[in-house]
């Protein structure tokens, strides 16, 4: 493969991609409440459930921010923009559309749900590794 010159540091942009990973697995899988999960999914009374998930999203972005560049803290509260904006659009589509679990278009936009994550996660970590 020929070589391509860039500004990232391939090995530091990789090591943070793997840590937004983790981070992800964290906040989506592993620190998320029943509360957080079905909380965020209902059409009334879903701000503090989503915010409460998608903050663990901020806080653990802040950690990779403060460990890698300090001064980029500030990507956090963007990332906690960005997943509530990702998540409860995926919750209103969900609401509207009423796609059951046996429906394809359901799974399809779980995915897409998490597709944008990790593009969100690419972003950050060339923002990190670029600094």
């Amino acid at each position: 493969m020929p070589s391509v010159d860039t500004p990232v540091p391939v090995g530091a942009f990789a090591l943070l991609l793997v840590a937004f990973a983790v981070k992800h697995l964290a906040a989506d899988f592993l620190l998320q409440t029943n509360w957080m999960a079905q909380g965020k999914e209902r059409a009334s009374a879903w701000f503090w459930p989503l915010c409460a998930h998608t903050g663990l999203h901020g806080f653990g972005t802040l950690l990779i921010a403060l460990a890698v560049k300090p001064a980029l803290w500030w990507l956090a509260p963007v990332d906690f923009v960005i997943h509530t904006a990702i998540d409860r659009g995926k919750a209103v589509i969900c609401q509207r559309a009423r796609f059951p679990t046996t429906d394809a278009r359901f799974w399809w936009l779980i995915g897409i749900d998490q597709f944008l994550h990790q593009v969100t996660h690419i972003g950050l970590a060339v923002l990190l590794a670029a600094a």
